[in-house]
């Protein structure tokens, strides 16, 4: 049987996860792609040649590419703020689409494309990898078996310490991102969601620029760095290169409130010296909280006796097992090959298309809030 023949619109940096398609057992492969670089459409095209034996088409426009390549998906990875655009296109020309999170980066947005696959007919599908990551399931696993009880509140701590990048590139400004709540926040604002079995329906939030509004820019139409060793480029005030324009905060703190009354938090700060997303989850009957994301070593500890001390050990441990080598602790590889299983019809994503908007829905009414003086705003 003929492998699934995949364009990519957008080539390079997070598009590369679409090389999970040519991993023995899945029947796809990328044929093409498409990118307004013209000298990334020209790595995209050496990459695939190199690892995959395989030539592969570059375009230069996104619609030339659908209209040539008689493709049978089309996993959209451009910057957040073009989301729309090329997944409504690909829809409505009757392609099934894997688009990358979050899903846009406005409710109406993310409306209009979910009505565009709803009336077309066709399969969307969001790039939450998180919820393909072990500690996340394993999660999920404790909360549904009751041990910790009725859950009433989830605490998320998200420390980011490659974060200069963010205020380096496109993602730097409002226009592009609307916020890092959305782009970053709405992994972890859906796994709460996910955790809890409810979406957010009131939000109050802070934060802001604290950091890297004082460092040097480069001058508008500068490229952005390409940095070898991103961990020789600590502390943030010894680099430089900053984006032009910054207009979005670096840390942010927010407090929702569910529709089943539980209560959630969630900070992310991006300038941390290391990485990891801590979840707390807290029953009437327990606690459960995972030290470590993915890497091999993360770990989650339940404690279910009362002590009157601090204990870094829970009475029970959960280990992470060895995952495959693919990127985000084997993450990656398992959500391409979810799409690859829904488009054919053998699996229905983790993440719904209401699971998505609602996580940007949570991560808009945040950053509404924080920019009109932390007032509280329904979702």
């Amino acid at each position: 049987m003929s492998k699934l023949r995949f364009g990519l619109i957008g080539c390079l940096g997070r598009a590369r996860i679409a090389k999970q398609c040519h991993s023995d057992g899945l029947d796809a492969e990328i044929v093409a792609g498409t990118d307004v670089d013209n000298e990334k459409l020209e790595v995209f095209k050496q990459e695939y040649s190199k690892e995959f034996q395989q030539e592969v088409n570059g375009y230069l426009d996104y619609k030339e590419m659908i209209e040539k390549e008689n493709l049978d998906a089309v996993m959209v990875m451009t910057p957040d703020h073009f989301h729309e655009e090329h997944a409504i296109y690909a829809m409505k020309c009757g392609l099934p689409v894997f688009l990358e999170k979050p899903l846009s980066i406005s409710v109406d947005s993310c409306d209009r494309i979910i009505s565009t696959a709803e009336e077309c007919g066709v399969k969307l599908m969001i790039g939450h990898n998180m919820r393909h990551m072990w500690f996340t399931n394993k999660m999920k696993e404790i909360v549904d078996s009751g041990v910790i009880g009725e859950i009433q509140a989830i605490w998320v701590r998200h420390f980011v310490s490659y974060g200069a990048g963010y205020f380096q590139k496109w993602y730097s400004e409002r226009e592009h991102v609307n916020s890092l709540l959305l782009q970053k926040g709405a992994h972890d604002i859906d796994i709460i969601h996910w955790l809890a079995g409810a979406y957010t329906k009131r939000v109050c939030a802070f934060g802001k620029l604290s950091v890297y509004d004082k460092l040097p820019r480069r001058n508008p139409g500068t490229p952005p760095p390409v940095y070898e060793d991103r961990e020789k480029n600590w502390p943030p005030s010894e680099e430089k290169d900053f984006s032009a324009k910054i207009d979005i905060e670096d840390h942010n703190m927010i407090h929702m409130e569910l529709e089943n009354g539980i209560q959630a938090s969630y900070q992310q700060c991006f300038y941390t010296p290391d990485s990891c997303r801590n979840y707390t989850v807290i029953g009437n009957k327990g606690r459960l909280e995972n030290y470590g994301d993915i890497g091999g070593d993360a770990t989650i500890q339940v404690w279910t006796n009362r002590k009157d001390t601090f204990r870094l050990e829970g009475d029970v441990t959960y280990r992470e097992p060895p995952q495959d080598g693919s990127g985000h602790g084997g993450a990656d590889s398992k959500m391409i090959k979810s799409f690859i299983e829904y488009i054919a019809g053998n699996e229905v994503p983790g993440a719904t298309l209401l699971d998505s908007r609602n996580a940007v829905a949570c991560g808009c009414g945040a950053s509404e809030s924080l920019r009109n003086r932390n007032i509280p705003v329904d979702i």
